[in-house]
C-alpha cells in the first residue's frame, strides 16, 4: 500500500529512535541507582507492601509474578542495556520483528516500574515515555519504510502534551492570562537550574513576552503539526526552541527532552538529504500497524474529551498501560517558595543551645551559597518530593517519616541520595525539619554575600525526633 508509508522521514525516524534511546538510558539509570530507598524491600514505600493491597488490574506488570530488590536491580540494568543498544542502532541490524521486540522491551519493563513506583513515579513525564516508547515499537527499523499512521499518532501525542499544557494555564492561575506567571516561576519552580537565577533577574517587560510565546507556542503552533509540509516543520522546530529555553532555565528531569524528541519525526529532512533505498513493509506489519491504530484512535476519545472539558485535568492515565493519557504542567504558580531544611544533632538531650547540623540534598534549594546544580535529564526523586512536602505536609506524610526514621539510623541507600550527611560516623540522636521561605538574592546582595538565595524561617515542620524516647533539657540562655 502505497499509502502506508513515508520515505522521505527515514531520517526523521532515525533521528527520533536514537533520542528516544537516551531518553530511556537515564529513566532506567535513574531507577537503578535510587529505588532501594525510595520503593526497595526495606524502602520509604516498599513495593512488596503495594503489591499486597493491589491486583493485577490495578497494575499490571513483570513484578507481580515476583519481586525483590536483586529482580528490581537486574530490570532497570538491562533497561540501561537495552538503551545503550538502542542508541547504538542495533535494531537497524536484525529483522523487523526482532527490531520490533527490541522496542517492546525497554517500555515493558519500565511499565512494569512505573507500576510499582508509587508517588515517586507520579510525575507526567512517566506516562509520556511509556506512550511514545509504545508507538516506538511499531515505527519499523531502517530498511523498511517508516509508517505514516505511527507519524501521525506521534503528533497526536505532541499536540496533546503542548495544547494540553497551554489550556491548562489559560483556565487556570490569572497570572497567565496577565503575562505575569514568570515573575514569579523561575524562582518557586520545583528545582531551579544554575541560570534560573539569571532568568528570574530579566526585565519584567521580558517576562510578560515568555509567557505570551509560551502561549503562541502551546495553543496555536500544535494545530500546524497537522497541516502540510514545510508548515508542520516550522512548527515541530518552534516547539523545539521553546523546550530548549526550558531546559536552560530549570530541571524538568526528561520532561523537555522527550517533548523535542517527540517533535523531530514531524521535520522533513528530504528536501536536504539523500534517501537510502528501503524495502516495503510485510503484509502482517500492515495489519499489525493498523489495528494498534485503530486502538490509540478509540483509546483518544477521553483523553480529547478531557482537553475541551472545562474541568481539565492534568497527567491522568486513562488506561492501566498508559497508552494515551493527558498532559499539562503548572496550571498554578507558587508566588512564594517554601523549602523544608531537614536538620540532625548528636546531642542527647535537647536545650536551646543545641547545635543542629544540616543534611545538604543534591539537587533542591539548600545551602544559600550554593549555586543552583543541572541534573536534567536525570531525575532526582527525592529532591523533587521535598518541593512537594514543603506546600503540602500531608502529600508527604506516607513517606516523610519513614524517610527521617532511616536518618536517625544513617541507612547507607537513602544517604546515598543526598549530597552531604552531617553525621558520617555515626548516625544523629535527633532529626527535625523547619520550613524556610527562600528567595533569590538580588545582584547586589549575589555580589555583597555570594549568596545565590536568601532564606528566612517560618516555622516548625516537624519536631525533633528520635529512635528512642526524647529527652529535654532545662533552656539555656543565648
Amino acid at each position: 500500500m502505497d499509502w502506508f508509508t513515508a520515505d522521505g522521514y527515514w531520517l526523521s525516524r532515525l533521528i527520533f529512535q536514537r533520542a528516544l534511546a537516551g531518553v530511556y538510558l537515564f529513566a532506567f539509570l535513574t531507577a537503578a541507582l535510587q529505588f532501594r530507598a525510595l520503593i526497595g524491600e526495606r524502602g520509604m514505600l516498599p513495593v512488596p507492601d503495594l503489591l499486597r493491597r493491589t491486583n493485577w488490574r490495578e497494575g499490571p506488570g513483570l513484578f507481580r509474578l515476583h519481586y525483590s530488590d536483586r529482580f528490581f536491580a537486574l530490570v532497570a540494568w538491562t533497561g540501561c542495556a537495552l538503551a545503550v543498544a538502542l542508541l547504538s542502532g542495533v535494531d537497524s541490524y536484525v529483522p523487523l520483528w526482532a527490531a520490533m521486540l527490541l522496542w517492546a522491551l525497554p517500555w515493558f519493563l519500565y511499565l512494569s516500574i512505573v507500576q510499582v513506583g508509587q508517588t515517586w513515579y507520579g510525575f507526567g513525564w512517566e506516562s509520556l515515555l511509556l506512550e511514545t516508547g509504545f508507538l516506538a515499537v511499531f515505527l519499523g527499523h531502517g530498511p523498511t519504510s517508516p509508517p505514516v499512521l505511527v507519524l501521525w499518532l506521534l503528533r497526536w501525542v505532541l499536540f496533546r502534551v503542548e495544547f494540553g499544557a497551554g489550556l491548562i494555564k489559560i483556565r487556570g492561575d490569572e497570572c497567565w492570562r496577565r503575562l505575569t506567571c514568570l515573575y514569579f516561576h523561575h524562582e518557586t519552580q520545583p528545582m531551579p537550574g544554575p541560570l534560573s537565577w539569571f532568568f528570574h533577574r530579566l526585565p519584567k517587560p521580558l517576562h510578560r513576552a515568555e509567557v505570551a510565546a509560551n502561549h503562541f507556542t502551546q495553543l496555536l503552533v500544535p494545530v500546524l503539526l497537522f497541516t502540510p509540509q514545510p508548515v508542520a516543520s516550522a512548527a515541530a522546530g518552534l516547539m523545539i526552541v521553546t523546550q530548549l529555553w526550558l531546559v536552560f532555565s530549570g530541571n524538568f528531569a526528561w520532561l523537555n527532552w522527550l517533548t523535542i524528541t517527540l517533535a523531530l519525526p514531524a521535520v522533513d529532512w528530504s528536501p536536504f538529504v539523500r534517501m537510502p533505498a528501503q524495502s516495503a513493509p510485510p503484509l502482517w506489519y500492515e495489519i499489525v500497524v493498523i489495528a494498534v491504530t485503530v486502538l490509540v484512535v478509540l483509546l483518544s476519545y477521553r483523553p480529547a474529551l478531557n482537553l475541551v472539558s472545562r474541568r481539565q485535568v492534568m497527567n491522568r492515565s486513562f488506561d492501566p498501560l498508559h497508552l494515551v493519557n493527558t498532559y499539562g504542567a503548572f496550571g498554578s504558580i507558587s508566588r512564594v517558595r517554601l523549602e523544608v531544611v531537614v536538620e540532625g544533632t548528636d546531642e542527647r538531650v535537647l536545650h536551646n543551645g543545641t547545635r543542629w547540623q544540616e543534611y545538604g540534598f543534591r539537587g533542591k534549594p539548600g545551602d544559600p551559597r550554593r549555586m543552583p546544580r543541572q541534573f536534567a535529564p536525570y531525575h532526582l526523586r527525592l529532591d523533587w518530593l521535598m518541593w512537594f512536602a514543603a506546600l503540602s505536609p500531608a502529600y508527604a506524610r506516607p513517606w516523610f517519616g519513614p524517610f527521617v526514621e532511616r536518618l536517625l539510623k544513617n541507612d547507607r541507600d537513602t544517604l546515598r541520595l543526598l549530597r552531604h550527611n552531617p553525621f558520617p560516623d555515626a548516625p544523629p540522636v535527633h532529626v527535625r525539619a523547619r520550613l524556610y521561605r527562600y528567595r533569590f538574592t538580588t545582584w547586589r546582595e549575589l555580589r555583597a554575600t555570594g549568596c545565590w538565595w536568601q532564606r528566612t524561617h517560618v516555622r516548625e515542620f516537624m519536631p525533633p525526633v528520635s529512635l528512642g524516647p526524647a529527652r529535654t533539657g532545662p533552656a539555656r540562655r543565648s
